[in-house]
């Protein structure tokens, strides 16, 4: 801070005008947020399927005392993912209709797609008797019925966790001012990520029983739809941080300020 002037708080007016300035500044420390959030979500997909599939799966009978010796592991990284979260932003305000935006309109069908597909294979493990559930795990996903239980729990996170968020944020691209889907979008984006690329690998890894591996006649159509699956999330997070202007709050009225000031 320069001797002759006064220091400026972050967060304030001016600081907030002083970023939006010089981008330069804020975009390094942007970028390990960032960052932070992506990770963060990788982070507790990983959580969220290793301990239930530990303690739900054929190995449960050998887990040792030293297993819950996990739970720093987990608090930790929790505990830096909610100061992230905490950080200030810049906020703007976009008003479009979903028509005049057609990156978002192709999102919000993909979120809808996908919002179809994660709920039928949250069906497939929970056994329901539809004869396309039997058809899907038995012909193009028998890896969904290991008994190492990672796959269920994986598709029941998927299920009661991702989603949700694929609602929440189709309402947020079609409705300004959400200002929390650009950081929840990387979290998402992360999670997503982590699991696809374990799950993928362990459909069709030489340690697999073969009978659980992808069958070689519906290896394209795995491959393909489970990829969709693992890109749609960065593209959304993508979206979020090139264009965030739609998603954040409008600054306070002239009326809003004068009020503040008296």
């Amino acid at each position: 801070t320069h001797p002759f002037c006064p220091p400026v708080l972050e967060g304030s007016e001016t600081g907030e005008q002083a970023s939006v300035g010089h981008p330069s500044i804020t975009h390094p420390r942007k970028r390990y947020r960032n960052l932070g959030l992506y990770w963060l979500g990788s982070f507790i997909m990983s959580v969220l399927v290793f301990l239930p599939g530990n303690i739900l799966g054929k190995y449960s009978s050998e887990i040792r005392p030293a297993f819950f010796l996990a739970s720093p592991y987990v608090l930790v990284p929790c505990w830096a993912g909610m100061r992230v979260f905490n950080q200030s932003r810049v906020q703007e305000e976009q008003r479009k209709g979903i028509l005049r935006r057609p990156v978002d309109l192709a999102l919000v069908i993909y979120l809808i797609l996908a919002g179809f597909f994660t709920l039928f294979r949250g069906l497939v493990v929970l056994d329901c008797p539809a004869d396309a559930c039997f058809v899907y795990i038995y012909q193009y996903e028998p890896y969904l019925r290991d008994p190492v239980a990672y796959p269920k729990v994986q598709m029941l996170v998927y299920l009661f966790y991702v989603l949700p968020f694929y609602g929440l944020a189709a309402y947020a691209l079609v409705f300004p001012g959400c200002s929390w889907l650009p950081d929840c979008a990387l979290v998402c984006a992360g999670a997503v990520g982590q699991a696809q690329f374990s799950h993928m690998g362990a459909s069709m890894h030489v340690r697999t029983p073969f009978t659980y591996r992808v069958p070689d006649d519906a290896w394209a159509c795995f491959f393909g739809c489970n990829l969709l699956y693992a890109l749609g999330p960065h593209l959304l997070a993508l979206r979020c941080l090139r264009w965030p202007a739609f998603f954040l709050r409008p600054p306070p009225g002239p009326l809003a300020h004068h009020k503040k000031e008296h």
